[in-house]
């Protein structure tokens, strides 16, 4: 069966069906949630609700939209109402990293990359906390998982040009954050020992 058809089946009451929807938007929807909430129990939960919401709210599906763009809706909106009731700082990130945009990683990093690794990624998450929901929303939507502007506006019930607003003042507090942070000065090396390496 294609996607289609296990969603026919999953709509007309097929229990089996929808378990391999589960199946295949499982880690998708976990990424997603794990991203926006910064912790991974908490992420299990709300992916774990994402899913029963979408049971729930199946019937009411339309199929002339992605499928992936719906759930993902479901998600996100269940995580901004988390982060919501919340209201306070995210756990801190040094206890669980989160994971490096793929643009981060390299194929084989050794330990000094793998410890920059770690504190980009930290960095990174630190930076997203401090935007708004749906803010991080959007910038994970479109970063992450790589949502066309079209399926984030889909998924948010609102327009494009929305969405690129909403990126474009991300992006820009993002920016000003980043100024912010002092620049690490790099060492410097002895004037001696510089030479002993030239020679």
């Amino acid at each position: 069966m294609n996607e289609s058809e296990i969603i026919a089946h999953a709509r007309a009451g097929d229990e089996a069906a929808f378990t391999r929807l589960v199946e295949i938007y499982q880690t998708p929807i976990f990424n997603l949630c794990y991203r926006m909430l910064g912790d991974p129990a908490e992420a299990e939960d709300a992916a774990q609700e994402t899913f029963l919401r979408a049971f729930a709210q199946l019937a009411r599906y339309d199929v002339s939209r992605s499928f992936k763009t719906w759930l993902f809706s479901v998600a996100s909106h269940h995580c901004i109402d988390r982060l919501r009731r919340r209201r306070l700082t995210w756990l801190s990130i040094e206890d669980e990293p989160l994971e490096p945009h793929p643009a981060l990683r390299e194929q084989s990093a050794g330990p000094e990359e793998a410890s920059v690794q770690r504190e980009q990624s930290a960095a990174i998450a630190a930076l997203l906390a401090r935007l708004s929901p749906e803010d991080r929303g959007v910038v994970v939507m479109r970063y992450w998982h790589d949502l066309s502007y079209e399926e984030i506006a889909d998924a948010n019930n609102t327009s494009v040009s929305a969405v690129k607003s909403r990126l474009h003042r991300a992006r820009v507090m993002l920016a000003g954050m980043i100024k912010q942070q002092p620049t690490p000065q790099p060492a410097r090396r002895p004037a001696r020992t510089a030479l002993a390496l030239e020679g």
